[in-house]
Order: C-alpha cells, then structure tokens, then sequence
C-alpha cells in the first residue's frame, strides 16, 4: 500500500443525529491536533431537536480542515465525506468534491432508511449522480460483529458504530489509535465497559480498512510543518475560549466573576464551561428568563463583580432594558452574543452576523456602548478579555460578538502567559475623594465615573434609571443637564478609541481593492485574499475586531484604496454603519445571509470580477 504524503485534507462526518457524528469528528480533530497538524472546525448541527431517526431534517454533520501548515477555515469542501445513512448522503454530497472520497455504512441503505430520506429509487448514488469513489462499508453489521461477545445490548452496541467510521478514517490518514482510545476512556471513565466497547470497535474500522485496503489505491499522510512557538498547545472551541478569557479578566482584575444567564443556542455552552469553575470564586446563576438574567448581572456590577450575560440575538432583545439600566446608571457590564440566524427563532443552529445594528442602536433613548466582534475560535479568548478591561476601566456595558461558527468551531491553541496581557484598573474612589465626591464625577481623562463600592465608609450613594444630575446624582428633569449627560456618555465611549490598537492592513500593500469584514469571517476573507494575491491580484484585507468604537485610522485607511468592499453575512449592517462613519467612501457590499459559512472560492470570484469591472 502506497502512503500518499499530503499538505491538507478536509473530512466531513454525517449522520443522524444520533450518530455521534460530533464525538467522531471531534476525536479526529484532537488526534490531527496532538501531531502538530493544524486545524480549524465546523460542527453543522440539526436545527430540529431529536427529529425522527434517518429523516433529512435530522441530520448532523461535523467537517474538519488538517493542514501540514496554517489552515484558516474547516475548507469549502470535503476530500472524505462519510455518511451513515441515505439521508446524510442526499444532505451532505454537495459539499463532497467531485474527486473525494465517499464512506458509507451501507447497512443503512435499506428501503425503509431510502423511503425516510425521500429517494424515488433503490439507487441512490445514480439517483444523487455521484460519480465518486465510494466505499460501501457493512459499518453497522461489523460494529455487531466486533461485539458479539459483549453485555451490551443491541441499542447499545448500535450506538458504537461512529467509532468504526473513525477508525476507518484514522487508518486512511495513518493516525494511530492509542491517541483516539486514550480519549475514549477519559471521556467514559465512569462507564468502563462502554469505552472498552467503543475502543473494540474504534480497531475494528482501523483493521477493516487496512485488511481490505478499502478500496482505496492509497493512504495518506499528514507531516506538520507549522513553525510553531514552544508552549502548551490545546484544541478550544470559541464558546469555551470565551469563557477563559472572562476568567482570566476576572483574575486580572482581582474580582469575583458573575455570570446571569439563560439557556439558549448556541451561547448556553458558556454557562456550563463557567459553571465548572466554582474553585475560582465564579458564580453563576441560571435566570428564570433572559430579563431576569440580565437583571442580575446589574445587580451584580453594582455590587462589584465583574458582571456578564450571555446569549443570542432573540435574548438581547429582552435584555435591551437592563442593558439600558447598566447605560444610565454607568456600571461595566459585558453582554456575549453569540450571534445565530434570525428573525424570530429563525435557524437556531445556524451562523449569521445579522445582530450588530440591534447591538448598536436597539435601545430606546441615546444609549451608546461599546462593541467588539470576535474574529476567530481562539481570538474569543482575547476579544472577551478586553471586553471585560474596557467595560471596567470605562463603567460601560460592552457587548461582545461572536457567531455560532466560531462558537462551536474549534482550532489549535497555545495557552498564554496572563502576564503578557495589560493590567485591568478599575477607577475606584479614594479616600482623599470623599469631601468631594458624587456618583457621577468623572476622570477628566476618559470621562468614566469613578466607581464606589456599596459599603465603602463616606460614599453612599443612589443610583437608578432616572436621569440624574451631573453634579449632585440627585434626580433631575433639567434640559440642560440632561442634554449635558447625554453627551458625557457619548464622550466617554469616544475616548475608548485612546485604548484600542489601530486598524491593520493585510494582503498587498500596493493593491487596488480593499476587503472589509468584521468577526467570525476573518478566516474566509484572509483566505481568499491569500488565494488572490498569490495569482498576482492586487487585494489586501481589513478586518475589523474592533466596531464602536471604531479603530483611530479607520478612516484614512478605507479613503486609501480605489475600490472598497464590505462582505459580511447579513444584508449590509457594517456598510451602512461605516458609511454613517466615514461619509466620502464608496462601499461596494458582498452579502450572503445562508446560515453558513462564507465559501472561498465564490468570495475570489465575486472579488475578481469588482476589480475587473
């Protein structure tokens, strides 16, 4: 058998949902990821909660890019799709090359699984027209065959075929499997004769292939040629590395961290990361709704606490006015929302970037506040953690957004040093302030309050959703003094701008068009740009972390090129804020609101044909 060495390789695994789809293609991406390849995720979950068993709305799908180098996306198509029934295969085929790899359990394939998943024939590849290489592979009765002699029941036994596929894939890449089956016990370390039975079939589907060749003429091979720095490296996803960098903020700041949430897709994965870590002096409180969430994160920040809310677009609409409560009264609050399709329930599993005007503008009255849009999986860490430093350091609420892909997408991480991050300093009264001191006196410099604790002897204070005086923090109904507050808490996110880095450029320093995106399509838009400018195209990238407010060069930078494009996964939301911003710039837009990823080879085209136009 020929070993076929390769720079990359994109593997897609589906099934129903209650395949293990996700197990599968999360311990292959572990695996890939403890050998030095790199490697980027994306888990497509079922919008339908346990939809019948081989039905199309059912099915779940998990694709992983592994790359001997840097890999910036989970890759537009598979090189190995694996399907454990019909309707995966009708579902996932198109995003299957034309030349890869097709791996089925073909014991799914029976009328019945056909007649779930709507196929008008007994044929389906003919029907689908795949001209791929298939690998028709008796998945389920080997699985059975592996565990003849086990004290497993059928459901049971059933439910390990997910590792025969694995092992099936992790012998066409030549993994070797004392990784996957270390992982395996430590993941059912409760439950012993489940992993044993997981492991027994896990070598199963390795043997097979290497006992059949399976059908293939070759495997492969993945070296890592990535010049990475010497550290701790770990494979995170965006909401668990979110979670760390709050953490870590908390820490930063010697304060107690506090979190107010209520379940929902796909930000809920936050609460239960930070609900782990009571050792830490982290409290977290299941609400009884959204509002009620938020409500007490208020009540926490008044009280001292580093205080956050998480969620997605539907509950930053009940939490609008709390946030507001957090505005007027000037208290630091973080808002996490992890950004889902929409309006309405819309596609609850699915991506989108469709909430950044209602994070911007959706609040009665003038109510400005900061917002930082995480640009990858591993950048959630660092985006949360300046979220966390500028919501304390300005008495702010700061909302920060990700989206579902980065969210539940994963890649390889390096564990940082928190002594390589900045000082988190709170502006707290002091002592010599208590003459003089009222709720809202400012520091001349940002125009953020200074905080006083309740409880701090010579510094009691009121504070609420009425407007109040600026000199005395007693209610008022004045104009002047509400127009003067007004501007206060306008000037003070203004000043934020004094804390965050400059806007960088990458690509082509001399090109002719400029791409502009913001959050979780960093990877596309990079890769895309890197495509074009290696096929001798002059585009360089600008991509924005930081959204309100807005970068210090921001503005000369999208007057110095001829042509300017927004693309984002919505309708225009960051065009039309930038042109409110900066007013003598042609934009030109690329949108797409599909609940999926961006794919890059339609961004390279669409890109090629404004610069030719």
């Amino acid at each position: 058998m020929i070993i076929k060495e390769i720079e990359q390789v994109v593997v897609r695994f589906s099934g129903d949902s209650g395949d293990g789809m996700q197990l599968a293609g999360n311990i292959f991406s572990n695996v890939s990821a403890i050998v030095g390849n790199d490697i980027c995720t994306f888990p497509d979950y079922p919008a339908d909660i346990r939809a019948p068993q081989g039905t199309l709305t059912g099915v779940s799908g998990f694709q992983v890019h592994i790359g001997a180098d840097r890999v910036l996306t989970p890759g537009d198509l598979c090189d190995v799709l694996v399907v454990m029934n019909p309707a995966a295969l009708k579902t996932q085929h198109q995003f299957c090359k034309k030349r890869g790899i097709i791996i089925a359990d073909i014991d799914s394939f029976t009328q019945k699984d056909l007649d779930k998943a709507l196929f008008a024939t007994d044929q389906p590849f003919e029907e689908l027209g795949i001209r791929n290489e298939v690998i028709e592979a008796p998945i389920s009765s080997m699985c059975k065959a592996a565990l003849v002699d086990s004290d497993l029941d059928k459901k049971s036994i059933l439910r390990c075929k997910n590792m025969f596929a694995l092992g099936l894939v992790c012998w066409l890449f030549n993994r070797k499997l004392s990784l996957a089956e270390d992982m395996l016990r430590t993941k059912f370390a409760k439950k012993p004769t489940i992993a044993e039975a997981n492991v027994k079939v896990l070598n199963a589907g390795y043997n097979y292939g290497a006992n059949i060749h399976a059908s293939v003429a070759s495997t492969y091979k993945i070296e890592s040629k990535s010049k990475k720095t010497k550290g701790l490296y770990t494979e995170i996803n965006g909401n668990k590395a979110t979670s760390y960098g709050l953490i870590a903020a908390a820490e930063k700041a010697a304060m107690q961290l506090y979190l107010g949430s209520y379940p929902i897709t796909p930000a809920t994965d936050i609460l239960h990361e930070l609900t782990k870590h009571k050792s830490l002096g982290i409290k977290t409180v299941q609400a009884e709704d959204e509002i009620a969430a938020c409500a007490s994160a208020v009540g926490a920040a008044f009280a001292g606490s580093l205080a956050v809310t998480t969620t997605s677009g539907p509950g930053v609409c009940l939490k609008s006015e709390a946030v507001n409560l957090a505005v007027i009264a000037e208290l630091p609050l973080v808002i996490v929302d992890v950004q889902r399709g929409g309006p309405s329930t819309g596609l609850p599993t699915k991506s989108e970037q469709t909430d950044l005007l209602q994070v911007l503008y959706g609040r009665n009255g003038e109510s400005p506040v900061p917002v930082i849009a995480a640009t990858s999986p591993t950048n959630c860490f660092d985006a949360a953690f300046m979220a966390c430093k500028i919501a304390l350091e300005h008495m702010t609420p700061v909302f920060l957004l990700t989206d579902a892909y980065i969210a539940n997408g994963s890649a390889t991480w390096k564990l940082p040093n928190l002594e390589d991050y900045p000082a988190i300093c709170p502006p707290y009264v002091t002592p010599d302030m208590a003459d003089n001191w009222t709720p809202y006196l400012r520091n001349p410099k940002t125009d953020a309050r200074y905080w006083a604790l309740p409880g701090t002897e010579g510094f009691t204070h009121c504070l609420g959703g009425l407007e109040k005086s600026s000199e005395t923090g007693a209610i008022s109904t004045e104009p002047e003094n509400h127009e003067k507050m007004t501007e206060l808490r306008q000037s003070k996110i203004d000043k934020i701008v004094d804390c965050i880095p400059d806007l960088e450029v990458h690509g082509d320093a001399t090109a002719d068009l400029l791409v502009v995106g913001f959050g979780g399509t960093y990877g596309h838009l990079c890769s895309a740009v890197q495509e074009m400018n290696a096929a001798g195209k002059k585009v360089a990238l600008a991509h924005f972390e930081f959204i309100n407010p807005l970068p210090k060069n921001a503005a000369e930078v999208l007057r110095s090129y001829k042509k300017v494009v927004v693309a984002e996964q919505n309708m225009g939301q960051f065009a039309t804020f930038l042109r409110t911003k900066v007013q003598d710039v042609h934009f030109y837009q690329f949108n797409q609101v599909k609940g999926q990823p961006f794919v890059i080879e339609e961004l390279v085209e669409h890109f090629t044909k404004l610069m030719e136009d």
